[in-house]
């Protein structure tokens, strides 16, 4: 598979049950550093909030994942909002639910259904959108091939990353994953291209 479904922008769901209040908030995220950022933010901004719990995937291979239970009992707030992203097979994504305590305990099965629906209405105020799994090459050529080079590119239709042109020329080109042999393959015949 080349493609992946993430979200377009940031989202927030509310749930409450027995006067207990969870905020849920829905990021797109591209990396770890940037889950730190994010949940290090909420943890500040609700510093006053009983629990700030998260679940986060990462990757199109949906390989890297964590959930965190922030003090709740183990298994009953991250899990619930792992298996929302996992239910909606959704990667590249961090959700936040801040818990606000009402004053009577949830009990264990009490917690994991707030912790899962506070999710599922971030995921559903959330527009999810597909992308596609790209990958770069990068390439040096001669000038004298840069027509021969600049046609491909238009055939193709790659995204252009970086360009230099002097004497010796570098691309950056970006393609979706399974056009990716076919762009390399057509770049190896021009006579004067040397891969990176």
């Amino acid at each position: 598979m080349d493609t992946y479904l993430t979200i377009s922008s940031p989202s927030e769901g509310l749930y409450t049950e027995k006067r207990s209040k969870f905020l849920a908030f829905a990021f797109p995220v591209r990396s770890v550093e940037e889950v730190k950022l994010l949940v290090a933010e909420h943890q500040k901004k609700y510093y006053d909030a009983r629990h700030v719990c998260y679940a986060y995937m990462l990757g199109a291979e949906r390989t890297e994942f964590r959930a965190n239970d922030n003090g709740e009992p183990s298994g009953t707030a991250g899990k619930p909002i792992l298996g929302q992203i996992n239910s909606n097979e959704l990667t590249d994504i961090l959700i936040i639910v801040v818990r606000y305590f009402g004053g009577v305990k949830l009990g264990t099965s009490g917690l994991i259904v707030a912790y899962r629906q506070a999710a599922a209405e971030a995921i559903a105020a959330a527009e999810i959108i597909e992308k596609t799994v790209d990958e770069d090459v990068s390439f040096f050529f001669e000038y004298p091939f840069m027509n021969e080079v600049m046609r491909i590119v238009k055939e193709e239709n790659p995204q252009m990353v970086a360009q230099h042109f002097d004497n010796d020329c570098a691309m950056t080109l970006r393609i979706r994953k399974d056009a990716m042999p076919h762009l390399r393959n057509r770049l190896e015949k021009v006579a004067s291209i040397r891969f990176e």
